[in-house]
């Protein structure tokens, strides 16, 4: 079905700049969060499904969105994620054979307002030199300093703690439960293809809730601990960085992606930073200082861990780094089986450069057990 809406929106920003657009599908209503952009030009589905981006309107920078669909299979969570989105151009029909839903009708199913006929150009290029901050998107484009005084009061992301919006409620199993290796992850907005990446490694993984204590982690008598990736400030997440700090303690293999980077880093003494836009997208250079090879990577983060303290850590050894900014894009510890990264080597669709990030911890896992089983 082919929607010819002319209704429209409006996009504010914190600073009073407004760009004009149109709702999508005629659907009336105001969404709040803070304004980012992804440059990657497929996967806007696992986009919209990814937790990390709990409590952000998305900007997409491809011109067309919604022209191949939807599919049940291809999200990163139960639901949609995003506070909402923004676009230049919305594909009402589209054409794939596996699609199940038009885009759509899937937002429509998770009750998303998405805006179009913005021009994502000058917007961008807006938050590339102004930094990220706080919108608004709203069909109310008469009242708009209603508008201004309601998003006068949304929090700024810098000292926001989303985890627990995202974090599983009970711990729950998944994959083969006979496979030969155990995980337990610990889930600060974890996304489905990390757990499907683990599992095919003859893994199976325990998800617990995001304040989990290391003793109940532990108990399930696992191989190897990771922390996922997630949304918000990593610094407020005190019960996720103790949790860290004792499953460093205990001496057993520990992997995590991005916001899991980030706790383990606040759990050696490292402090993080909000950056001024962030890194989302699928093509990011990054430079593996183990190798001396580079790799295009999928990322998505809007706070880094400190270099300068990360390099006087005589515990931490930086192992990546992002060729555009250098900012820190992996780390591991010396004298433990424990290392992070700040990208996404999960990433689909998305180069598959750094998956073998996930072979070197399946490693770490057969070594600990085997030592255990000697033990």
């Amino acid at each position: 079905m082919k929607y010819q809406s002319k209704k429209r929106a409006l996009l504010l920003l914190a600073d009073g700049t407004i760009f004009h657009g149109k709702s999508v599908g005629g659907k009336e209503g105001t969404a709040f969060g803070e304004v980012c952009f992804n440059t990657g030009m497929t996967g806007y589905q696992e986009i919209f499904t990814d937790p990390s981006y709990f409590g952000q309107l998305m900007v997409a920078t491809n011109a067309h969105i919604g022209n191949y669909g939807t599919n049940e299979e291809e999200i990163e969570s139960c639901s949609v994620k995003i506070a909402g989105l923004i676009c230049k151009n919305f594909s009402y029909n589209y054409s794939r054979p596996i699609a199940d839903l038009s885009l759509l009708e899937f937002l429509d199913r998770n009750n998303t307002l998405a805006i179009s006929d913005v021009d994502t150009r000058a917007l961008v290029s807006y938050i590339r030199d102004n930094g990220a901050m706080n919108a608004v998107i709203s069909t109310d484009i008469d009242n708009v300093e209603k508008l201004k005084a309601e998003l006068d009061k949304i929090p700024s992301m810098k000292g926001l703690e989303l985890a627990s919006r995202v974090s599983t409620k009970e711990p729950y199993c998944y994959g083969k439960e006979d496979a030969t290796y155990k995980i337990s992850a610990l889930d600060i907005g974890i996304k489905l293809n990390i757990l499907r990446n683990l599992a095919k490694r003859d893994c199976y993984i325990k998800v617990f809730p995001y304040n989990a204590t290391f003793e109940q982690m532990s108990a399930w008598n696992p191989d190897g601990y990771f922390i996922s990736n997630g949304p918000g400030d990593p610094e407020p997440l005190k019960a996720s960085i103790q949790t860290a700090k004792d499953i460093i303690a205990g001496d057993k293999p520990l992997f995590g992606i991005c916001l899991g980077h980030q706790v383990i880093a606040l759990a050696n003494g490292v402090s993080t930073y909000k950056m001024h836009n962030g890194h989302r997208g699928i093509n990011h250079p990054i430079m593996n200082l183990l190798t001396g090879k580079g790799e295009i990577t999928s990322q998505n983060h809007g706070f880094a861990i400190n270099r300068e303290e990360t390099e006087s850590n005589s515990d931490l050894e930086i192992t990546h780094v992002h060729l555009n900014d250098n900012t820190v894009a992996g780390i591991r510890m010396k004298n433990k089986d424990v290392f992070s990264v700040q990208y996404h080597p999960e990433a689909s669709p998305g180069p598959h450069d750094a998956e073998y990030l996930f072979d070197q911890y399946f490693e770490l896992i057969k070594k600990s057990a085997t030592q255990k089983v000697k033990v």
